[in-house]
């Protein structure tokens, strides 16, 4: 059993999992909460009735990836629970309760991926979820059920849904919930309060009245009805064969994490890191009729299931890591080429589902709580898809050398096949309203563009010569890691979108701001707070100002 201070892993497959049990009958999947309350992913609290911490959720994203890749057959997919009466009672809250600041607000930034990972999957992969609430669903347990296209409640006059976190620990209500409640389900405002603040939540009709839930169905008849529904959403499916989603497997040597295509190099003591990237191969853009046979080894999938890894470590594993340069190895040419036929394939299941998975990383990126550096050096392969990197870094800076063969390019996969949470391209994002600069940069796509003009294009931030690079980066470097990261992490989730909010981009905006912010009063986690005093015979002390 894993200690705070052991390294998370976040590798996991069927055979392997604790608390859930995924099973697939042709176009049907099921996703069963089966937790197990003495496996927690720490000692220190027991996850009863069906409550959850980052172990779970590590399963639970998983088994909603792998059906994406593995089971591309499936249509419909039910999330429900092997405990009678009880759906999920949320994020655990002596875990909560537990864990540093830093863990609790990751925890919730991953619990929150894994919801939209749900949503992406009903909205572009095919595979609609249903959530079965079987009993109850509280707090984070109704976010999991909110996260999915339809919520089918039992009706037996005791079990409802809930999000009931401001009454009973004085916090905000989970990550995300009350956005989906008013953007997703459209709950009117005043029936959103009532339901926020009534700790025992809203059952039967009324639950479907208020929009909360979409079917209510007599005890007798739930299970009947929900198989029923489930047969009707699925059709007959189809004939697609998945991949297997084989592991990536780093090896770890003190903190040097070495994959196949990418290293993550860990200073702790300067609080920094090194990304390297290498790029593909030629052979990458060679895609067989069938590209599903290219499987998890391809380039195109794997390298960002490696950086995927990577980021997860450094938000998980090395919390006072605040600065990461990115670097890259390779043959822009290769890059571009392999975008090429990625784009050309992209209405094959198995390629959407790596333009998806892609995209996805990229989000991780935008949303992540560091400082990112991309350093475009002679040898650099940031082209296309991985100039998206260098799109989604706070800074670029690029080697103006004597020689002149340091260069970027853009490629077909700029123009909006990866965009961020809020819709908007990375360079729409970079150029805001600024479009016919957007198309022009685009039109260059598949050229070598070289210093002095990435400069002029504002495709970088600066170009220092081989005299001062070394100099500049180290100062800039060294600057950065000396300011506070609160600081810069207000700065950076402020300046990294721009214009337009969609439901997503929303919940990450708010989830950074207050939770970080309530998860640190003393109103939430004071000696006397409401999530300190949680099980507690003595009630929770507020200092009563509004702030």
């Amino acid at each position: 059993m894993a200690t705070e201070l052991e390294k998370i892993s976040f590798e996991t497959q069927p055979d392997r999992y604790n608390h859930i049990i995924l099973l697939v009958d042709g176009p049907i999947a099921r996703i069963r909460l089966n937790i197990q309350e003495d496996k927690p992913l720490r000692e220190g609290y027991k996850l009863k009735l069906n409550s959850y911490d980052l172990g779970v959720d590590i399963e639970l994203d998983d088994a909603v990836n792998r059906l994406r890749f593995e089971h591309p057959e499936v249509s419909v997919v039910c999330i429900e629970s092997a405990l009678s009466g009880m759906f999920s009672a949320g994020a655990n809250i002596f875990m909560l309760g537990a864990s540093s600041h830093t863990h609790k607000v990751n925890f919730c930034k991953f619990t929150n991926e894994t919801r939209i990972n749900i949503e992406e999957a009903t909205q572009k992969s095919g595979q609609r979820y249903v959530a079965a609430c079987n009993g109850l669903a509280a707090g984070g347990g109704y976010e999991l059920a909110l996260a999915c296209s339809e919520i089918h409640l039992i009706d037996d006059r005791k079990s409802a849904v809930s999000l009931p976190e401001v009454p009973y620990l004085g916090v905000l209500p989970g990550t995300g919930g009350l956005t989906r409640v008013v953007d997703k389900r459209k709950v009117r405002r005043d029936r959103a309060d009532v339901f926020c603040t009534v700790a025992e939540g809203v059952k039967g009709k009324r639950a479907v009245e208020w929009g909360l839930v979409d079917y209510v169905h007599p005890s007798s008849q739930f299970v009947d009805r929900v198989n029923e529904r489930l047969k009707e959403l699925a059709g007959s499916g189809n004939d697609a064969k998945g991949i297997s989603l084989t592991p990536i497997g780093a090896t770890v040597e003190g903190g040097t994490h070495k994959y196949r295509h990418v290293t993550l190099d860990i200073n702790v003591e300067s609080r920094s890191a090194r990304l390297v990237i290498e790029g593909p191969e030629a052979s990458a853009a060679q895609i067989p009729d069938d590209p599903a046979e290219l499987g998890a080894d391809w380039y195109a999938l794997r390298m960002w299931r490696e950086l995927r890894d990577a980021i997860l470590q450094l938000r998980f594993n090395y919390p006072t890591v605040g600065t990461i340069s990115i670097v890259s190895k390779g043959d822009l040419k290769n890059v571009l080429a392999l975008d090429q036929v990625v784009y050309a394939r992209k209405d094959h299941w198995f390629v959407r589902e790596v333009l998806l998975q892609q995209a996805r990383v990229l989000k991780m990126i935008d949303v992540t709580a560091r400082t990112f550096y991309a350093l475009v050096t002679p040898g650099s392969c940031f082209a296309g898809s991985l100039m998206e990197i260098v799109f989604a870094s706070d800074r670029a800076y690029m080697l103006d050398d004597d020689e002149g063969d340091n260069g970027i390019a853009l490629s077909v996969l700029n123009g909006g096949a990866l965009p961020m949470y809020h819709r908007l391209s990375r360079l729409q994002n970079r150029f805001y309203e600024e479009q016919d600069t957007v198309d022009a940069i685009l039109e260059r796509s598949g050229e070598i563009i070289e210093t002095q003009e990435a400069y002029d294009l504002g495709l970088v931030t600066e170009i220092p010569d081989d005299i001062d690079w070394e100099d500049e980066i180290r100062v800039a470097l060294e600057e950065r890691i000396s300011l506070s990261p609160d600081a810069l992490t207000g700065l950076e989730a402020n300046l990294r979108f721009v214009g337009p909010e969609t439901m997503e981009s929303r919940i990450f905006s708010r989830l950074s701001a207050w939770q970080n912010w309530i998860f640190s009063r003393p109103n939430a986690v004071g000696e006397k707070g409401a999530l300190t005093s949680y099980g507690q015979p003595d009630k929770p002390e507020f200092d009563w100002s509004r702030v």
